[in-house]
């Protein structure tokens, strides 16, 4: 008897590779230019196995429950054909969903001057509404590039209208709240309601949700940071671990099991309910897929718990003491090329980058690799954390990058394929996770208390820098992709290929 099946191990296989890098490069830092005391260290190593496991589960599980179960609901809800009913329900989903994500809990304790329950709802309602755009977005065949110029224009202009120590976060929002419970909802939901349009644009418009969720949250905190004001004094960063030995190891790690168990378990129920009155009312599933759906949220909420409490108690002192320890060196700009090497690599770690790479290659069959945009994301993420070590050791505004950065992405709208910029802006949701979270922000707080910067203004931005170069990166894919496709055409190749507009069959 197998003691564990082929996909699982394949899972396993991802997970291990996924995570083994950071964890050698922790490794060879701590005992060189970084040392770190036995605490951190120890609870990095135990929390870098729970993530593994947890990812394992979680990537499973989300392949056979979250996507099968986004797709169905949105193939079923657009065929209704009544645009009232689709947008209703499309609201209500995108704010259970919300609600449901971890990711957003965190997100409200970064920001201690608005009420936790404030921010939540506000945040939720964003999404909500901006997946009612989405929806009406691939329904009508609307241009994804115009539509985000528009968004986007409207960000940077409220941006102005709050304080400067309000900014950063406000764009972290958008990538923290797009996590790994709430994008392969998301995504799948796209599949399924693109679906049944036949025409040769469909597939294109699959994407692009994510994209437009991701600016709601971070128009609904720009008007939250008008009516309440931050201080700097109301942001604390974390305390160093003290353990004195492997028993007290093991009770922070199964102290913080009961929360995630707690939380996980509230975030699932809604999206759990939800599908459950859309199978009893409207799919009629049978009892054999049911099943295969249950079992895989079940291997979900298990993968959740455990990459959680792993990231979270085991990365974030190590990510903060390592920052703190490089920036006060003498040699403090080694922490620009150090954060690129983590980040390359951090980004593989993201459960919902797996769901985003194997949905782009399946749904272009090919077209576009999983390996390319794998490689595509690792690249963007590398600029972008050496990018936000250049701010923090050096207090540079962030709307110095943010503002070109955007305008580069936009611009390059204009003249790639359209499903390189649907995927380009959803990958910047989907690569700005909980491992950017739990591990860069920290990485990021630890050096910014060390040169004695700012900590609104100066550590927050990076989860907003992590979500801003994908956008770029990826959409240089697509014209690199769009040379190979004229050279195609030129030779005779068949295949699939891209042109300005869709994936045509030559």
């Amino acid at each position: 008897m197998k003691l564990i099946n082929p996909k699982m191990k394949a899972k396993l296989h991802e997970a291990l590779a996924a995570v083994t890098p950071i964890l050698i490069i922790v490794l060879a830092l701590s005992l060189t230019i970084a040392p770190v005391s036995p605490s951190i260290i120890l609870s990095f190593l135990f929390g870098s196995v729970m993530v593994m496991i947890g990812m394992m589960f979680f990537t499973l599980g989300a392949e056979i429950s979250m996507v099968p179960m986004g797709e169905k609901v949105g193939s079923k809800m657009t065929k209704s054909k009544n645009v009232l009913l689709i947008c209703t329900l499309s609201l209500i989903l995108g704010v259970i969903i919300t609600i449901s994500e971890p990711d957003l809990q965190v997100l409200a304790g970064l920001v201690p001057s608005i009420p936790n329950h404030t921010l939540i709802i506000a945040v939720a309602l964003g999404v909500g509404i901006f997946l009612v755009v989405a929806v009406l977005r691939v329904l009508l065949g609307i241009s994804l590039s115009r539509l985000l110029v528009v968004l986007y224009v409207a960000a940077f202009v409220l941006i102005f209208f709050v304080p400067a120590d309000f900014r950063a976060i406000s764009f972290d929002s958008g990538g923290v709240t797009t996590g790994p419970m709430t994008v392969p909802f998301i995504m799948a939901l796209g599949v399924g309601i693109s679906a049944i349009r036949s025409d040769r644009n469909a597939s294109d418009d699959s994407f692009g949700l994510v994209a437009l969720c991701s600016v709601g949250p971070i128009l609904a905190v720009l008007i939250l940071g008008m009516v309440f004001r931050p201080g700097e004094n109301d942001y604390v960063v974390l305390k160093e671990l003290d353990i004195s030995n492997t028993v007290e190891l093991r009770k922070m790690f199964t102290s913080s099991l009961p929360y995630y168990l707690k939380e996980i378990a509230v975030s699932l129920f809604p999206i759990v309910v939800f599908f459950g009155l859309f199978q009893i009312f409207s799919l009629h599933l049978n009892k054999k897929s049911l099943k295969k759906i249950l079992i895989g949220l079940v291997y979900t909420y298990i993968g959740l718990v455990l990459f959680l409490a792993g990231a979270n108690v085991g990365f974030m002192p190590a990510g903060t003491y390592i920052g703190s320890v490089l920036a006060s060196s003498t040699f403090r700009f080694i922490l620009i090329p150090i954060g690129a090497l983590i980040g390359y690599f951090i980004v593989k770690a993201e459960p919902a980058v797996y769901v985003l790479n194997h949905q782009v290659e399946e749904i272009t069959e090919g077209a576009i690799s999983a390996k390319a945009m794998g490689v595509s994301l690792s690249v963007g993420v590398a600029v972008s954390v050496a990018l936000a070590m250049t701010r923090v050791l050096l207090d540079i505004p962030i709307l110095y990058f943010l503002i070109p950065g955007y305008a580069v992405a936009l611009g390059l709208s204009f003249v790639v394929p359209k499903i390189f910029t649907a995927i380009a802006f959803d990958s910047g949701g989907v690569a700005s996770g909980p491992m950017t979270a739990t591990f860069l922000l920290p990485l990021a707080q630890g050096a910014c208390v060390a040169v004695g910067g700012n900590l609104a203004s100066d550590a927050f931005g990076v989860v907003a820098m992590v979500a801003m170069t994908p956008l770029i990166t990826i959409q240089v894919l697509g014209l690199i992709t769009l040379l190979k496709q004229r050279k195609n055409k030129t030779d005779g190749t068949l295949g699939y290929a891209f042109d300005e507009d869709a994936i045509i069959e030559l």
